[in-house]
C-alpha cells in the first residue's frame, strides 16, 4: 500500500507547535491594531500578470519560484509568492482610495515560492503582512519600522537592529545604476555568472549576491547614497534622524536592494543578533510607484513581511517561552453505557456556560480518570445511575483527589466559583 508524505517544502504543524503560532499571530495582530492597522484577507492566488508585473519579470520570484498554472477556464493563474501586490489589486479594486490617508492594512495567511527548502525557508510559507498606504513622509516609513520593532521586542526577541538602506527614487536611479553598470563591467571577470546575466536585466540585484567570489567587488562598489537626488537624500536623512532621536539602533547596509523591483526610496530589514547566519527577521521598505503601476493613481507606499516559520525557529533558538495552549478544565466521566447520553448532556450544559471540557467515549472508571489526567484536566465530574436518579453528579478535584456529590442544577455556578 502507498504511503504518503508530504510534499517538498511543506511542513505539519503538529499541536506541540501550536503555541508557537498562537502566541505568534495573536500578538502580532495586538501590536497592529494598536497602530491602528485594520486586517484584510486576500484571494491565494490571483493572475499571474499581477505578480510578473508588480513583482517584476527578472526577478528570482518571477523568473524562477512562482506556482503558476492553467486552469480550466485557460486563465494563467499563480499562488501568491507575496501579499503585497495583491492588496495593491484589492486597494484599487474596491475603491480603497476614497478612504482616509494613509490607509493601514495587515494580513496574515500562506504563501508559495518553489525555492530551495533549507532552515527558516519553505515552499509553502506563512507571512504576517503590513503595509500603509497614502503617505510619502519618512514618518510613514518610521511607523511601519516601528511597528517591526514592537512586534518582534514583545516576542522576546534579543539584541535588535535596523538595516537601512535607500534605493532611490525613478529620477536618481537610473544614474546610480549606469555608475553601477560602468564599475561592474571593469570586474566582469572576477562575479559569478548569475550576476553577469543580472548585470543586463536588473543590476542593482548584484548587490544582494551572496557568492563567495563576488564579496571582494561588491565591498568596493559605488555606494547608491552618493547618487542619491535631493528628495531622497533628504527622505533618507530624515529618516535616521528620527531613528537617532529614538535611540533605535541602524547600520546603513549598502549592499541591501531586498529581492522585488517595486521598492523606492527606504528599504529595510530587522536583525537579531546571535542567532548564526538566520540573522533577518523581517523586511521592507517603501513602493511609491506599485499601485499606479497595477492601474492606479500615483500613490506612495511602505510595508513589511515576515515569516511566520521563521519566526517560530528564531523563538527556539533564543529560547523564549511560549504560555502553553490550556486544556479544557473539565473532564466527564460516565459508568455504563447507559450514561452517556445523561453525561453527553452534563457536557452541553456547562459547554454552553462557557466552561470548556472533555468527555471519554468508553473505558473503565480507572482508564476514563487516567484519560481526564492525560489530557491536563483541572476536575472529573462522574456520572454513574445512582446520581443520575439523585439529579447530582459527583466533581472530583483531580490535583488532591477530593471529592463531593453536587446538584447538577448548581453544577456551574460551583465550577465556575472554582475556576475562578
Amino acid at each position: 500500500m502507498t504511503k504518503f508524505s508530504r510534499p517538498t517544502g511543506t511542513l505539519d504543524i503538529l499541536p506541540e507547535e501550536q503555541p508557537y503560532w498562537d502566541y505568534i499571530i495573536d500578538y502580532m495582530t495586538k501590536v497592529a491594531r494598536g497602530y491602528g492597522f485594520q486586517p484584510i484577507s486576500l484571494p491565494i492566488f490571483e493572475d499571474t500578470q499581477l505578480f510578473s508585473r508588480g513583482v517584476g519579470e527578472v526577478t528570482d520570484i518571477v523568473e524562477k519560484e512562482m506556482y503558476s498554472f492553467l486552469d480550466k477556464g485557460d486563465n494563467s493563474i499563480t499562488l501568491r509568492p507575496e501579499f503585497t501586490a495583491g492588496i495593491v489589486r484589492a486597494y484599487i479594486e474596491n475603491g480603497m482610495q476614497v478612504e482616509p490617508k494613509p490607509v493601514k492594512l495587515y494580513s496574515i495567511g500562506p504563501a508559495f515560492r518553489y525555492e530551495r527548502p533549507q532552515a527558516g525557508r519553505f515552499r509553502q510559507f506563512h507571512q504576517f503582512n503590513a503595509e500603509l498606504i497614502g503617505s510619502p513622509s519618512p514618518l510613514a516609513d518610521l511607523e511601519t519600522m516601528l511597528m517591526a520593532w514592537d512586534i518582534y521586542n514583545g516576542l522576546g526577541f534579543k539584541d535588535l537592529a535596523f538595516q537601512l538602506n535607500s534605493t532611490g527614487c525613478p529620477k536618481c536611479r537610473p544614474g546610480y545604476v549606469n555608475v553601477l553598470v560602468e564599475y561592474y563591467r571593469e570586474h566582469i571577470d572576477e562575479v559569478c555568472d548569475n550576476c553577469k546575466r543580472r548585470l543586463a536585466q536588473n543590476p542593482l540585484r548584484v548587490l544582494d549576491c551572496k557568492s563567495d567570489q563576488c564579496q571582494p567587488v561588491i565591498a568596493a562598489a559605488p555606494k547608491i547614497q552618493e547618487h542619491l537626488c535631493a528628495e531622497c537624500a533628504t527622505h533618507f536623512a530624515d529618516l535616521r534622524g528620527f531613528l537617532d532621536d529614538l535611540g533605535r539602533p541602524y547600520t546603513i547596509n549598502h549592499r541591501l536592494v531586498r529581492g522585488l523591483d517595486y521598492y523606492t526610496k527606504t528599504v529595510f530589514e530587522v536583525w537579531a543578533e546571535g542567532i548564526g547566519a538566520q540573522s533577518a527577521v523581517c523586511g521592507g521598505g517603501r513602493y511609491d510607484g506599485l499601485i499606479e503601476l497595477l492601474g492606479g493613481a500615483h500613490t506612495p507606499a511602505v510595508g513589511f513581511a515576515t515569516g511566520l516559520e521563521r519566526v517560530v525557529m528564531l523563538l527556539k533558538a533564543q529560547e523564549v517561552a511560549v504560555p502553553p495552549i490550556p486544556a479544557p478544565p473539565v473532564f466527564v466521566v460516565f459508568l455504563g453505557k447507559q450514561m452517556r447520553s445523561p453525561a453527553m448532556q452534563l457536557l452541553v450544559q456547562i459547554r454552553a456556560a462557557d466552561i470548556n471540557g472533555h468527555i471519554a467515549m468508553s473505558g473503565s472508571l480507572k482508564s476514563q480518570l487516567r484519560q481526564a489526567d492525560k489530557r491536563g484536566a483541572r476536575f472529573a465530574l462522574i456520572l454513574g445511575e445512582d446520581e443520575a436518579l439523585r439529579g447530582e453528579v459527583i466533581l472530583r478535584d483531580l490535583k488532591d483527589g477530593a471529592q463531593v456529590s453536587i446538584s447538577q442544577a448548581a453544577l456551574v455556578d460551583e465550577l465556575s466559583r472554582r475556576l475562578s
